[in-house]
């Protein structure tokens, strides 16, 4: 009499950073340094275009729009 077939167990899930609570703190740091450097680049484009007459300043200020 055939035995019936065992059980297999399932092959463990590959993880990826992601789905991982734990987050490096050094990327972070990365991160937001780049984010504030986008921002201090943009800051300094508009400075430089207002220097030569150009306003390019925010579309929204304190939640109203603003016609450029």
């Amino acid at each position: 009499m055939p035995h019936p077939p065992r059980p297999t167990r399932a092959p463990a899930p590959y993880y990826r950073g992601e789905d991982s609570p734990l987050v490096r703190p050094y990327l972070l740091a990365h991160e937001r340094r780049q984010a504030e450097a986008r921002r201090q680049r943009a800051r300094r484009r508009a400075l430089w275009f207002a220097v030569h007459g150009v306003d390019i300043g925010p579309r929204v200020i304190h939640g109203r729009e603003v016609a450029a």
